[in-house]
């Protein structure tokens, strides 16, 4: 069973920025697109940036410019590094392969504020 562990989210000022990592246990991670997702309060979980086994990238529209997915097959790690950070960003963020095939983790907490 794959265990998702999310870390690096906290409390930053608008424009700040952050770089959040998940770390899969397990050896099979390199063959799965990894999603980077985030759940506001009071709002559906949604998809944020994906990265391919081959590292293509996809974005949500309102974080286009702004967070950057990357991988390290390496370590088992996928990152999403998050610039020029706004109020509406703030939420909790999940990582997990596409379709969700594994049990979500903890998820790490971003708070835009100042």
């Amino acid at each position: 069973q794959v265990q998702l562990v999310e870390s690096g989210g906290g409390l930053v000022q608008p424009g700040g920025s952050l770089r959040l990592s998940c770390a899969a246990s397990g050896s099979i991670f390199s063959i799965y697109t990894m999603n980077w997702y985030r759940q506001a309060p009071g709002k559906e979980r949604g998809l944020v940036a994906l990265i391919s086994s081959g590292g293509s990238t996809e974005y949500a529209d309102s974080v286009k410019g702004r967070f950057t997915i990357s991988r390290d097959n390496a370590k088992n790690t996928v990152y999403l590094r998050m610039n020029s950070l706004k109020p509406e960003d703030t939420a909790v963020y999940y990582c997990n392969a596409a379709g969700a095939p594994w049990p979500w983790g903890q998820g790490t907490q971003v708070t835009v504020s100042s």
